[in-house]
């Protein structure tokens, strides 16, 4: 008996030792989320999460009025709940609010304003590593990695600039480019400068002395 509950023992310990070789702790990578923006001259600003929408229906106040988009990009009006409205553009969504409102009022007519500008996230850049002020930021028509470096208040005295990469998703795959911050920031090297377009990440390593 002792024998066979030694192998018992043992045949567990090989089918637990087993069943944790198949297991992972690995998370699956980040989902990539590509950019509407494909190149800077045609870009339009996209709502976002946290930003502010402002919706006036003409001729009919008591409808309009300034809401918040939640986390999960939509909103409530006085009418309608859970209206979706990140990742359009407010004349985009001007015109959704006409079909919806059209169930409840004649020919509505819909203006959209927006403020706050935060955007979604793949229509953010976004600078990490040793810049003085790493963080995401409103992507802007026509930006630069020059303004991208003055928004986030340029190098750390230990960032290695010439070691940073912009990642890009471009055709749905992530491109990674090498960028020279050292000699744009530092040296005034202007040709240095590049565009940047929405989703854009500049990473910055430090300087290994």
């Amino acid at each position: 008996m002792k024998a066979r509950s030694a192998i018992a023992t043992v045949v567990g310990t090989v089918m637990l030792l087993g069943l944790q070789a198949c297991s992972t702790n690995e998370l699956l990578g980040a989902t990539v989320q590509p950019a509407r923006t494909t190149a800077v001259d045609q870009y339009s600003y996209l709502i976002g999460p946290n930003d502010s929408v402002t919706i006036f229906v003409w001729r009919n106040p008591e409808l309009s009025g300034s809401f918040i988009v939640r986390p999960d990009g939509k909103i409530s009006t006085s009418l309608v709940e859970d209206v979706p409205v990140a990742g359009r553009t407010p004349t985009q969504f001007a015109r959704d609010m006409e079909k919806i409102l059209a169930k409840y009022i004649r020919d509505p007519v819909v203006t959209v304003s927006v403020s706050g500008f935060v955007g979604p996230f793949s229509e953010q850049v976004r600078v990490i590593g040793a810049a003085a002020k790493p963080q995401s930021y409103p992507y802007r028509q026509y930006m630069t990695v020059l303004d991208l470096m003055i928004a986030s208040g340029g190098l750390t005295d230990f960032a290695n600039g010439n070691g940073a990469k912009l990642v890009r998703v471009k055709n749905g795959k992530q491109m990674t480019y090498d960028v020279r911050l050292d000699d744009l920031v530092r040296e005034g090297d202007i040709s240095a400068n590049v565009d940047i377009l929405p989703g854009d990440i500049v990473i910055i390593p430090e300087a290994w002395f």
